[in-house]
């Protein structure tokens, strides 16, 4: 088998240690921007995979996110900001690690191997649910062996992988190839690879807030406001939206039940919460859609 790109050594790594530590820094910030720069070639995909999921929400099935090690890692941290930033029910993203989410500083390699165990936590994924899958190498058999669960369920199969033609990829409804070029450190996938995992995990689920109608104007304006500080970011949302001040749309919100959607259309002047609610419902969560309703109602 030919060495995977994520494994070959990067030509500025010779020497690597004997230099200055600037200089060592200043090499390592140049690996993680040509691997972001790898993400350039696959926004289609990404984007596909963003709509993939918004369908997945809308027709009532879940989030899975599967992956073992620094991967893991990388989904871990896409998945559990989704109830935050979009308001998903937290229940509906589920998230499969190999070897299990870390309790302490202890990752264990060989969980990746580990097949028995990814077909136990395959047992939740169903028909209509959305799987994203991550492996650097493209070939991990925890990962692998979850994909072909979850084709056989009829759940869609979003698959990223940072090595071209890799099975992972072959098994992918969406497949995103996020081709990085060598680590400085070879091998050490937590770095470039993961660089580019999050980036474009990001992205995906990015673009599934705004397909779902969470984003209104670069704004969350379905976000979770459970602080000070969200319950701020809502209020000023709600005034910016509104064109209102501060105080009218902390009003809106209390009467909104710090829901920053409803606000937007009690403080533009909806006359009841229940005529700000079927609003929405009918413009399906799209706050802009139900503005101009209202406009329209007025």
């Amino acid at each position: 088998m030919p060495q995977r790109q994520t494994e070959q050594l990067h030509a500025a790594a010779r020497g690597l240690d004997a230099r200055p530590i600037e200089e060592i820094g200043a090499t390592l910030l140049a690996g993680q921007l040509d691997a972001l720069r790898a993400v350039s070639s696959a926004t289609v995909d990404i984007a596909r995979g963003g709509q993939l999921m918004a369908e997945a929400v809308r027709a009532g099935g879940q989030l899975v996110y599967a992956a073992a090690g620094s991967s893991g890692l990388m989904a871990m941290a896409d998945a559990c900001e989704l109830a935050g930033t979009f308001g998903l029910p937290p229940e509906r993203t589920r998230i499969l690690m190999a070897g299990g989410i870390p309790k302490d500083a202890a990752m264990p390699g060989d969980t990746e191997d580990d097949t028995q165990e990814a077909e136990a936590a395959a047992s939740i994924i169903g028909k209509g649910d959305a799987v994203i899958l991550l492996s650097a190498s493209g070939r991990t058999p925890y990962a692998l062996k979850i994909a072909a669960i979850a084709r056989d369920r009829g759940a869609h199969v979003i698959g990223l992988a940072n090595n071209p033609e890799t099975p992972l990829l072959a098994l992918a409804d969406v497949a995103i190839c996020l081709p990085t070029p060598p680590e400085v450190i070879s091998g050490s996938t937590r770095m470039g690879a993961g660089t580019a995992q999050k980036a474009a995990l990001n992205m995906m689920s990015t673009i599934m807030g705004v397909a779902l109608g969470h984003v209104h104007d670069g704004m969350m304006v379905n976000l979770r406001a459970d602080n000070d500080k969200l319950r701020d970011r809502a209020a000023r949302m709600v005034a910016d939206i509104a064109s209102v001040p501060h105080e009218q749309a902390e009003t809106a919100l209390a009467t909104a039940n710090g829901r920053v959607k409803p606000a937007v259309l009690l403080a533009m002047g909806a006359p009841n919460l229940t005529l700000a609610e079927d609003l929405l419902t009918k413009a399906d969560g799209r706050l802009r859609a139900a503005m101009a309703a209202l406009h329209s109602h007025a």
